[in-house]
């Protein structure tokens, strides 16, 4: 008989080592999980914030004409 056949009628018990590292790998997982989300979303957060930053640096620097250099006094 065809062995996966045969495991999704009778799934076989596991031992209570195997349940606790199950258990303890799920979790892991989870922390894991959860630690990627909160990175990914800082990084969204500190790219649009850096984003809107450097649009209105750009719009300031639009705005503002440049210096004008001072005229030497001939003698």
């Amino acid at each position: 008989m065809d062995h996966d056949a045969v495991n999704a009628v009778f799934v076989p018990k596991l031992t209570r080592m195997e349940t606790k590292a199950d258990i303890s790998a799920r979790v892991a997982r989870e922390i894991m999980d959860t630690e990627v989300a909160r990175r990914n979303a800082k990084t969204a957060r500190l790219r649009a914030a850096r984003l809107e930053q450097e649009a209105e640096a750009a719009t300031n620097k639009e705005k503002t004409s440049p210096p004008r250099r001072a005229q030497k006094v001939s003698s």
